[in-house]
């Protein structure tokens, strides 16, 4: 079984790719699709409330024939945040779950989860703690939910869940560690939240497949024309799954994604 997950940046950007990022964009979406995988999990898809307009579905049933789209947009904010799994099997249900999260964050899209027979699959965006680390409060409290909301499925049947979780957990997973104990992201705030959620009973599976190696990240800041080139990047995207799984997982990677800055997918391929 094979499961990909990726933060877009905006499903329309990839689906008009009018512009040389859009390009790359749809370049691996085409990537994503050749690997013929089980699942694809999206993050900020960017959709309107509506879900994917006729033009954006057609464009996508070419990469993923006979495929089940599902989609959980933002209802606050436009073009903002959002969700999408694209599943081969039509799973027993589908749930955009509110999870008690603070303010609005439980209307902006950022969770869906297929049920099949024997687990569920998952995809969360979770919010970033913003500039000046202004929304880390609520922060907290989202992972404090979120946590709450992944252990009643884990209490049913194992979980896989993917996504953008907006954290570095150890410094191994960020080039400049040192610089950025005080930046979204990687505060010990966050850091401490991310290890109770492993700690419930949850393995993140690059980190177990590839323990102490360096210079793995899943994103490149746009900012910085040479991130990528230098490899200065962080790994805030993830694949976990339910500890009682976790000896069925058989390889986890960051899909190669040329010059495209950004986040990168994670592909899991697991025997279940």
């Amino acid at each position: 079984m094979k499961l990909i997950s990726w933060n877009i940046d905006s499903i329309n950007a990839a689906v008009e790719h009018k512009s040389d990022r859009g390009l790359m964009t749809w370049g691996v979406l085409e990537t994503i699709a050749e690997a013929k995988p089980d699942v694809v999990a999206i993050q900020e898809t960017k959709l309107k409330v509506e879900g994917l307009t006729k033009k954006q579905r057609e464009a996508l049933e070419t990469l993923f024939a006979g495929y089940h789209f599902y989609t959980n947009s933002s209802s606050t904010r436009k073009s903002y945040a959002g969700t999408m799994l694209i599943t081969k099997d039509e799973p027993i249900k589908v749930d955009y779950p509110t999870i008690g999260a603070p303010g609005e964050m439980d209307q902006e899209g950022r969770i869906v989860t297929a049920e099949f027979e024997n687990y569920f699959v998952s995809t969360v965006y979770t919010p970033n703690a913003g500039g000046e680390l202004a929304r880390l409060a609520d922060r907290q409290l989202w992972d404090d939910a979120y946590r709450a909301y992944i252990n009643s499925l884990n209490e049913q049947k194992p979980v896989i869940f993917s996504g953008d979780f907006n954290v570095a957990h150890e410094e191994i997973d960020l080039k400049h560690p040192n610089t950025n104990h005080h930046s979204a992201g990687f505060t010990d705030e966050e850091r401490s939240q991310f290890s109770k959620l492993l700690d419930a009973g949850y393995t993140d599976t690059l980190r177990a497949m590839h323990p102490g190696e360096e210079g793995i990240y899943s994103w490149w800041a746009q900012r910085s024309k040479t991130s990528k080139i230098n490899n200065s990047g962080w790994r805030i995207d993830y694949y976990l799954v339910s500890n009682r799984i976790a000896d069925k997982v058989e390889n986890i990677k960051v899909v190669d994604t040329g010059a495209r800055q950004d986040h990168a997918p994670l592909e899991l391929e697991i025997n279940l």
